[in-house]
């Protein structure tokens, strides 16, 4: 949904704890159009901005959103729970519609040397990969029925952001092409 967030006047940019070489590749592997920030100490951007997930031993961040108004002023935030745990993309959209923009353009970032980590899944591992823990949710809420209200709404919530997940790599697909 780049070009609709430009065509509400604003800009995207993400920011990652993995060096500009990993980013980069993400960036090459999903096509993206806006740049990832590279902050691997997490001391510049994610702790200042509450990202920094502390109990991860992977030095990792949370993801989070944060829209800041024209003049720079903080007007919406979410800061997710885990990798699933983020805002859909047309509550972000509302968000910066508000502001009544002109549409604006971002240059594609160019991508310097692309190198995966060693964690990194090839793309098209990806869909196996998310459809089998949609499926493992979607058996844990059948197995916690019990549970209560709370955990079956999160476990609807995480199968729809897997959903997401996977229409999103279909237009990774149709970008490459």
């Amino acid at each position: 949904m780049h070009q609709e967030f430009l065509d509400h006047g604003a800009r995207v940019f993400a920011l990652s704890s993995d060096s500009p070489e990993q980013n980069a590749a993400v960036m090459e592997k999903l096509a993206l159009t806006f740049p990832i920030l590279s902050d691997p100490e997490r001391d510049r951007a994610i702790t200042p901005l509450g990202f920094a997930d502390e109990n991860d031993p992977r030095l990792i961040s949370r993801p989070g959103v944060v829209v800041l108004a024209p003049g720079g002023e903080e007007v919406w935030r979410h800061t997710g729970r885990d990798y699933a745990d983020r805002p859909h993309e047309d509550i972000l959209l509302a968000e910066v519609s508000k502001f009544g923009l002109s549409p604006t353009t971002q240059d594609v970032p160019a991508i310097g040397e692309a190198v995966p980590g060693e964690m990194a899944m090839p793309i098209e591992g990806l869909p196996h990969y998310l459809r089998g823990a949609k499926f493992a949710v979607l058996a844990l809420r059948g197995r916690h029925r019990s549970v209560g209200v709370e955990f079956k709404d999160d476990t609807k919530s995480y199968v729809q952001r897997v959903e997401r997940y996977l229409e999103a790599l279909t237009a990774v697909e149709e970008r490459k092409a």
